[in-house]
C-alpha cells in the first residue's frame, strides 16, 4: 500500500466509494486498493496498446503510400 497514485485516487472516490467497493467485492478483490490498483495498471496497458498500434498502422500507411519501386 505504497503507491502515492492509488491512495490519492481512493481519496477522491468520496461519494463513489461505496459504489467502488461494491464493484471490487463483486470482481472478487479482496480490498478497494488492489481493485484500484488494477485498473490502474488495466489504463497503462492499455495506453501502451494504443501506442503499439498507432505505430503499426502509420508503418503500414508509409508502406501502402509507395506504389512504384522508384521512390
Amino acid at each position: 500500500m505504497n503507491n502515492p497514485e492509488v491512495l490519492k485516487t481512493i481519496e477522491n472516490l468520496r461519494g463513489r466509494r461505496a459504489y467502488e467497493e461494491k464493484r471490487a467485492v463483486k470482481f472478487g478483490f479482496s480490498s478497494l486498493y488492489e481493485y484500484i490498483e488494477d485498473k490502474i495498471n488495466k489504463k497503462a496497458i492499455a495506453v501502451e496498446c494504443k501506442k503499439e498500434e498507432t505505430k503499426t498502422s502509420q508503418s503500414e500507411s508509409s508502406l501502402k503510400n509507395k506504389s512504384c519501386g522508384c521512390c
